[in-house]
């Protein structure tokens, strides 16, 4: 086997392979997204104690009410928001291809009321935010700048990214905590954060031969190209919360970045218990099982890797979304496809 290197997945590349992966994964058949100039009906919010103040990158913001127009900048954020009983009247979109409408868990949650579109990804447009009269604005999952900040809460109170965490790196746990400290439910989020916290204490005791089996979790983007996600992706920790295992070869090799990239004759890396490919079209699996290196491993040829499509069904959607609505259809979906580990 050739011992040239792991290459880590620079910010440039990173964020061109996840925007490519997110265009496929997130193409939507057209839900419509209030562009008719309609009053979206009002958000709902009650319960907790008022004024509350929470913390943030930017520093802390005051809540003096319970809100009930709330519009959400993170490209995840309404899935919490949803969780907690609210319904944003605005929300951002992604590539031009409205993702609120598209996820099967929080679908049911939107109703009849889709979110006023005001702007893509961290590009806001403050006038659409304005016009909706919000009297919270939450960008947890976002890269809002300070600059952002200072304008958005000159029109409502507007809490940024979790403090302590870089951009777009906030759990889903610390998100929901977020959310519910804004919208004066933080018992209630809790309460959320707990019943996943049980679905994974549940999962590993009736799967007991997960505990301490490796695992890799990769995306094969092109012929013979590999992504390999580290520790720290969210896709990667949902499997460690079943009790795998991370080798630390992997570990090793995408050393402080998000994923490293490898070409075919480095997959003895990924040669682990159990293998998940996530992927973006069907021939994905076929250009794998053909690619020559992959199938000398042992985890080829004792059937030991799962392949899962970002969506239909989107159980990579859902690992990569990673959210308070989302982990639970993970779980839901994708520990059938894995055994006994």
């Amino acid at each position: 086997m050739s011992t040239t290197p792991a290459r880590p997945i620079r910010a440039g590349r990173l964020a061109r392979l996840t925007a490519a992966l997110a265009v496929l994964a997130l193409g939507l058949a057209g839900c419509g997204g209030g562009d008719d100039g309609a009053d979206p009906a009002p958000s709902a919010s009650s319960g907790g104690s008022f004024p509350v103040t929470v913390e943030h990158k930017y520093g802390s913001t005051e809540i003096t009410k319970a809100p009930t127009r709330v519009v959400t900048l993170g490209l995840s954020d309404q899935d919490p928001v949803l969780a907690l009983g609210v319904v944003p009247v605005g929300a951002i979109d992604w590539f031009l291809e409205r993702p609120y409408g598209k996820w099967p868990w929080a679908q049911p949650l939107w109703g009849s009321t889709p979110p006023e579109i005001v702007g893509e990804r961290d590009d806001y447009n403050l006038e659409k935010i304005a016009a909706l009269r919000p009297d919270l604005i939450i960008g947890l999952y976002s890269g809002m700048t300070q600059e952002q900040y200072q304008k958005l809460s000159q029109l409502a109170p507007t809490v940024a990214q979790p403090k302590g965490y870089a951009d777009y790196a906030a759990p889903w746990q610390e998100m929901t905590r977020s959310a519910g400290r804004a919208l004066g439910k933080p018992e209630q989020a809790d309460k959320l954060i707990a019943d996943v916290d049980a679905r994974f204490a549940k999962a590993r005791q009736e799967h007991p031969g997960f505990a301490g089996r490796t695992v890799a979790v990769v995306d094969p983007y092109e012929a013979g190209k590999y992504a390999v996600f580290a520790p720290s992706d969210p896709k990667v920790v949902f499997m460690t919360q079943l009790g795998f295992t991370v080798p630390q070869t992997i570990v090793q090799a995408a050393g402080k970045e998000y994923a490293a990239e490898i070409g075919s004759e480095r997959l003895d890396l990924v040669d682990v218990d159990k293998l998940l490919f996530l992927t973006s079209d069907a021939s994905a699996e076929p250009r794998v099982k053909a690619d020559k290196v992959y199938a000398t491993l042992e985890v080829a040829k004792q059937n030991r890797a799962v392949f899962l499509p970002y969506e239909n069904p989107p159980l990579g959607g859902a690992l990569s979304f990673s959210t308070v609505l989302s982990v639970p259809y993970a779980l839901d979906q994708i520990l059938p496809l894995l055994g006994d580990g």
